[in-house]
């Protein structure tokens, strides 16, 4: 989509909005069950994870229908007969929840592709070597012909309507035709397998004991499931936990929904890697209100620059100007693992949040940031070779999504506010109007990248980002205009002055409502000393 445009050529800058708090929050702990209650617990997650996974398919089959036509009561009362009314109820649910999610991968997948389909007709277009209109034609027929079959393999994938939804994750399958490249045994491939498509969720109830009737923890800590009813004549009606559970992260406010008898959901997890079992609990809010930008302009904010290596920071004042030393954390994403990824990530923020915490802000300012379309079509529009290689690879390391939902999540439980803005010109007139003036005031390294967190900040306190260039100023001089020639200038089109001292006025006007005294005209070569008389 075209950016609108002013008269002036220059792109219509969005008005800024506040992101919305998330409308849940899950904690996780780890639980201890002894090897008897794994085992029942491993084969009551094996069945339901089949029971899940014959749904989910049956739900892909039935595809994009109303709700009315879905089957959802015919799957659950088929699904009853081999688990409960409330397993069954979860398992359909989740199957719902999991193809809503395919679709909208699949949506922003199609729009990917579409977006790469049309960039490579573009420049197929036109003869190889040549521009016409501003679009560039490949080198070679060689390099020509490569995109045609590119084009074709991505026209295949577009041809696709239905989600590819792999219980257990895709990766985790495309590892198990070559075990020694991602470093698996066939063992511990199959434990791992097992594990990912365990299905040990129950979603929770409002009213009923605990918040929950299918997997219940009272205020003691003590864990107990509903086993499915083919396998009760094994195990019994109900699985009870030995040893207590312990809740460290937010644990007043789990108790109070569960001694309350609010809904809570819980999900049980398997780490076959480290033998560990974890139980998360989650439940949501009621919709909170935003306050919108303008309420908070009466107060300082901390204003980010999201680069692919650090966050660049400066803390703006209530009045539009920074204070303090810019901050440079370092964010080092590359080359490692997913978790470790997120760990840094993590940690970047919580020493972002601790400055703004120390800075006495009340929001922290960051940019509107997609790079989808960028990546879609980066191949076309980011170079070729090494050098345009190295360039998408560092548009698509910045973790734009991953840091705002991570930020708006953390900054919530710490009572910020996030104020997103538009991006546009900030790199580029944060550079130019507010690194020089950084940097005369702190004596430590100020990049572009930080006059970038002070056009964002000021953008999100409402106001202008370029500076007033040097000259009159409204009520400061009677006169406007530019100022007097500073010595060794000239106006342009004039030859410049050397050797000539700037002219001193001697009658410059006043403020208004009051006279000035001209100086007294003089001749040339006449002596200016006062005479003397008797």
């Amino acid at each position: 989509m075209t950016a609108s445009r002013s008269a002036s050529g220059l792109r219509v800058i969005a008005p800024a909005f506040i992101a919305a708090v998330p409308a849940g929050v899950r904690i996780r702990t780890r639980i201890h069950p002894t090897p008897g209650e794994e085992t029942v617990l491993l084969a009551v997650g094996t069945h339901l994870g089949s029971l899940y996974r014959k749904d989910l398919a049956a739900r892909i089959r039935t595809g994009k229908v109303p709700a009315a036509a879905r089957g959802r009561t015919e799957r659950k009362r088929a699904l009853t007969a081999l688990s409960s009314s409330r397993w069954a109820g979860s398992i359909t649910r989740a199957a719902e929840d999991q193809y809503q999610l395919g679709m909208r991968g699949l949506a922003a997948e199609v729009g990917t592709l579409r977006a790469a389909c049309a960039a490579i007709q573009k420049r197929a277009a036109v003869p190889c070597g040549e521009t016409v209109d501003r679009i560039k034609g490949y080198r070679t027929a060689a390099e020509r012909h490569r995109k045609t079959r590119r084009l074709a393999a991505l026209q295949d994938r577009l041809a696709a309507g239905t989600p590819r939804i792999v219980v257990g994750g895709g990766r985790l399958w495309r590892a198990r035709n070559n075990l020694e490249a991602a470093g698996f045994t066939p063992a511990g491939w199959e434990a791992r397998w097992a594990a990912a498509r365990l299905f040990l969720t129950a979603d929770g109830e409002s009213g009923k004991r605990w918040g929950n009737e299918t997997i219940r923890i009272d205020t003691g800590g003590r864990l107990s499931l509903t086993v499915p009813a083919v396998m009760t004549a094994e195990h019994g009606a109900r699985l009870h936990l030995c040893v207590p559970v312990l809740f460290h992260h937010r644990a007043g406010e789990w108790r109070d929904r569960a001694a309350s008898n609010r809904n809570i959901r819980y999900d049980i997890s398997h780490n076959p890697d480290t033998g560990r079992w974890y139980i998360d609990a989650s439940w949501g809010y009621r919709d909170l209100p935003v306050p919108s930008p303008d309420s908070l302009h009466g107060s300082s904010g901390l204003g980010v620059d999201l680069n692919a290596d650090h966050l660049a920071g400066c803390v703006i004042d209530p009045s539009g100007n920074p204070v303090g030393a810019p901050l440079s954390i370092p964010l080092d994403l590359t080359g490692v693992p997913a978790a470790t990824r997120d760990g840094r990530l993590r940690a970047a923020i919580t020493a972002l949040l601790d400055a703004a915490r120390d800075a006495g802000c009340a929001a922290v300012a960051i940019e509107n940031l997609n790079f989808q379309d960028a990546r879609a079509t980066g191949r076309e529009t980011m170079g070729r070779g090494t050098r345009g290689k190295t360039f998408r690879r560092t548009v698509a390391g910045i973790p734009t999504a991953r840091f705002r939902d991570r930020l708006v999540s953390m900054a919530a439980n710490r009572g910020l506010h996030i104020i997103v803005v538009d991006p546009a010109y900030t790199s580029q007139w944060g550079a130019r109007h507010w690194r020089q003036p950084l940097q005369q005031t702190t004596d430590s390294t100020v990049t572009g990248h930080h006059g970038a967190a002070v056009a964002i900040g000021r953008r999100a306190a409402g106001f202008r980002i370029r500076r007033r260039e040097d000259g009159p100023r409204t009520r400061q001089r009677t006169s406007a205009g530019q100022p007097s020639p500073r010595p060794g200038t000239a106006p342009p089109g004039t030859a410049p002055l050397t050797g000539l001292a700037r002219p001193t006025v001697t009658n410059r006007p006043g403020p208004p409502g009051t006279r000035r005294r001209a100086a007294p005209k003089t001749v040339r070569g006449a002596s200016t000393k006062p005479i003397r008389t008797n």
